[in-house]
């Protein structure tokens, strides 16, 4: 792969980059504070490519001009050599055939420079880095879902504190605050109030029905569940990657994961309704 190649697989990075960072896109991948930071990587590599580009042109043109000027040196070389048979002929045999002589060398050295030029073609097999670019472009991966939930232990670490909750009636509250105040708190700050919860259903290798959310600390490869198993007033079927808005309320209950022995805390359940996909399906405020 030349210089104008590498050029061109920079600048389709860095579009991918920006076009990702101006939209959702990127919240499939790495956390929403990392967004300044991918816009600025985007834009970095496109001007990268395009001073590469503008170099290489001009090594281009320049390595393009001395080799018409060592061609018009070599005929001009080869001229005055067949001058000078010429002129050998009309003299001496002898003379004649060491003008030949030097023709033919030259001659030889030519095409021995221009098979070196040709020797060594470009290997295509590079081109296969393009791949990844056009995935990331064309094909919105989906967000980790039921099947790493179910594979991966809980996240759930203990809170440094546990902020005053406003009076709201139902409480919204992220899986992860109501997981870790159910758990290490002990439902204090729960306790007689109604909260409400929005995640993704997972169901364990029993059939335990746990509301879910991917938690981040930098980016999708290390996002780790979180969840909260449901009791109460819970929907008959449940599909698994369904997005659910649970109304409920705090109970004791607690299990421990079967991956991990973490402990997983339990809301009962009055209503559940399904909603749709958030905006950013990762949960941040674990480690906020």
């Amino acid at each position: 792969m030349n210089r104008q190649s590498q050029a061109a697989v920079l600048f389709l990075l860095g579009a991918a980059l920006l076009h990702a960072g101006t939209t959702d896109l990127y919240l499939r991948y790495v956390k929403a504070g990392l967004r300044p930071l991918l816009l600025a990587s985007g834009a970095i590599l496109i001007v990268t490519a395009l001073a590469t580009a503008w170099y290489e042109h001009r090594r281009t043109k320049a390595k393009t001009q001395r080799k018409q000027e060592q061609q018009e040196h070599a005929q001009q070389q080869l001229e005055q050599r067949e001058q000078e048979q010429q002129t050998a002929d009309a003299e001496t045999p002898a003379a004649s055939e060491h003008v030949h002589a030097e023709h033919v060398h030259a001659e030889h050295v030519h095409a021995e420079h221009v098979h070196a030029e040709h020797a060594h073609p470009e290997t295509r097999v590079s081109w296969l880095l393009i791949l990844p670019l056009l995935a990331l472009i064309l094909v919105a991966p989906p967000a980790l879902g039921s099947y790493s939930a179910t594979r991966t232990g809980t996240a759930l670490q203990e809170p440094l504190a546990y902020p005053a909750l406003p009076a709201t009636d139902p409480l919204p509250l992220s899986v992860v605050d109501y997981a870790g105040r159910a758990v290490y708190d002990h439902g204090r700050t729960l306790t007689g109030r109604e909260v409400r919860l929005t995640g993704f259903v997972a169901l364990d290798h029993d059939g335990t029905p746990y509301l879910v959310r991917m938690a981040l600390n930098c980016c999708a490869a290390d996002a780790q569940p979180v969840k909260v198993g449901l009791t109460g007033d819970i929907p008959p079927v449940l599909q698994p990657d369904t997005w659910l808005t649970i109304t409920g309320t705090y109970t004791p209950r607690t299990t421990h994961d079967p991956v991990n022995n973490g402990p997983i805390p339990f809301i009962k359940v009055t209503t559940a309704t399904p909603t749709p996909v958030p905006r950013d399906p990762y949960d941040e405020s674990w480690n906020n």
